[in-house]
């Protein structure tokens, strides 16, 4: 029909859906490495839980792999570390290498849900009901890392999506390190991010040519020479954790809700001054397409302390607007 258009990925669509993880089947890994097993309460739907975590399809810190296996490589607080998670027969299989190893391997309940209670969300609309229902094994991630996600989040400022994506995998490729274990070798090695000191150091011609302005970059800097005081707030409440790192110039409500989102399992820290979400809100709970940040909030109101699972069931029912405007450019300005 003229004048609509499919559905297109944005942040918010991307990000309110899931990785797809194909159905398991029990494999050892080439080099094993120290194993956890862990039982979930209740289901569990990897792609829904972890998806959040990755960065584009070429993200080099994640991959979900055909065997069933989610694989992750993070900078922990103890060092580089690998984790693969795969589910079989309603039972968590966590392996992990490296230095970091150990302490992903502690947290991986926490990663996956176990500290997230989606008992306590009651439905208020249809379409909401319907997307719980039909996704059982939705649980909120915390990952406990926060420059984890704070640096994706703020390469993502104002940009599209393949830009913010581009960036992340270019800087992470140049200046991180090859994965601990069977994940970094092979002809697609993963990688895990450079640490504070190293992203400090990056060159400003390599910005540029990963395609990051000098707003961003800049603001990337002020994080990094306050990393262990944004890493501290990993252990605060996230209304706090939101208010610490946003004294950090360049770090605003959008880009504290989206880190904590993934740093807590924030189920509330709703994203405000997102070009799309107050629209795809605001479309399907009251079929108002132009809805602004203000109309969202009035909207989300009856899920209060809820509003962030809120929004991501919304962005899984699939009832977004169609799109009437051009996309957005996409700029470049590696090339320049």
């Amino acid at each position: 029909m003229a004048g609509r258009f499919a559905p297109r990925p944005t942040r918010t669509t991307v990000r309110g859906g899931q990785v797809v993880v194909p159905a398991g089947v029990p494999r050892q890994a080439a080099a094993p490495g120290r194993v956890r097993m862990w039982k979930p309460e209740g289901p569990l739907d990897l792609g829904l839980v972890l998806g959040p975590l990755r960065r584009g399809a070429g993200d080099p810190t994640f991959r979900a792999t055909r065997d069933g296996s989610v694989w992750r490589a993070s900078l922990t607080p103890a060092g580089p570390g690998t984790l693969r998670v795969a589910v079989y027969g309603g039972e968590v299989r966590g392996e992990a290498w490296g230095p970091g190893g150990e302490w992903l391997l502690e947290r991986l309940p926490e990663l996956l849900g176990a500290a997230d209670d989606p008992s306590v969300f009651v439905p208020r609309h249809r379409v909401v009901a319907t997307a719980r229902h039909r996704r059982p094994g939705l649980r909120l991630t915390r990952t406990g890392l926060v420059l984890e996600s704070l640096i994706p989040s703020v390469l993502e400022q104002k940009v599209t999506t393949d830009e913010a994506y581009r960036a992340w995998r270019l800087l992470v490729r140049r200046f991180g390190e090859r994965a601990p274990g069977p994940a970094g070798v092979g002809e697609r090695p993963m990688w895990v991010m450079p640490a504070p000191r190293t992203w400090a150091l990056i060159p400003s011609w390599e910005w540029h040519k990963a395609g990051v302005d000098d707003k961003r970059a800049s603001t990337i800097l002020r994080a990094v020479r306050v990393a262990a005081r944004l890493e501290q707030a990993a252990g605060m409440a996230a209304e706090a954790a939101q208010a610490r790192l946003e004294v950090v110039p360049g770090v605003g409500p959008w880009t504290s809700a989206e880190t904590v989102q993934r740093s807590h399992g924030a189920a509330d820290a709703v994203t405000v001054g997102d070009l799309h979400l107050p629209g795809i809100v605001g479309w399907a709970l009251a079929g108002d397409r132009h809805a602004d940040d203000e109309v969202m909030l009035r909207l989300l109101e009856p899920y209060a302390g809820q509003r962030h699972r809120a929004a991501r069931l919304i962005l899984l029912s699939g009832h977004t607007p169609a799109r009437r405007a051009p996309r957005m450019t996409r700029g470049d300005i590696g090339r320049l």
